[in-house]
């Protein structure tokens, strides 16, 4: 099977769209493309799950070993780094599926956060996330990623300044009301003691 990354740059190629290819660096984000005077250029880590999981060398997991996804704390980090237009697109072979995951999924969603040992010269740890590629939008083609791409970047000024309640519907999480009911006087109060 060809590498996603070989996937994704056919892809680019086959329907002429100009990309940056950051693949070989561990600074950036995999991929860029897009238009950055509209705001729509979009920079993307890929991932992909090549083999199932053995879930006893990861104890406490409660997601079923067919959802979940093991991705490097780091690389999570490094796509905040590129928010608001970043994220990770995972391409699972083993149900020949792609997830994507825009920065505001990936921080929002449940998840669990572990530290694996590695043994190289000296002996370290590496974050890991135990994930749930529910929380994720599947899909079963290349070009109905990018079409979910180009959605999250439409709605990306609803999602980060209109919407007032908590974002995103995620397994996992029960998200409950709390709270007293806030009334316009709250508001009053708020700006004559904050400002």
């Amino acid at each position: 099977m060809l590498s996603f990354e070989q996937e994704l740059k056919q892809y680019f190629k086959a329907h002429q769209i100009p990309f940056q290819d950051n693949s070989g660096s561990f600074k950036k984000l995999d991929f860029a493309f897009g238009d950055i005077k509209t705001k729509k250029y979009f920079s993307f880590d890929v991932k992909e799950k090549r083999q199932r999981y053995v879930t006893r060398n990861w104890p406490g997991v409660e997601i079923p070993e067919e959802h979940l996804f093991i991705l490097d704390d780091l690389a999570a980090r490094k796509v905040l780094a590129y928010a608001p237009n970043s994220g990770v697109v995972i391409r699972d072979n083993i149900r020949r599926k792609y997830f994507f995951f825009s920065v505001v999924t990936l921080y929002l969603m449940p998840k669990q956060r572990v530290n694996r040992e590695i043994s190289k010269n000296v002996k370290t740890l590496k974050g890991k996330w135990l994930t749930d590629l529910r929380n994720g939008q599947c899909f079963d083609t290349l070009t109905e990623v990018f079409a979910g791409i180009e959605s999250y970047l439409n709605t990306r000024e609803d999602i980060f300044l209109r919407i007032l309640e908590c974002y995103g519907d995620y397994v996992g999480e029960d998200v409950r009301k709390g709270g007293i009911t806030r009334r316009p006087g709250h508001w009053s109060v708020d700006v004559r003691e904050t400002r």
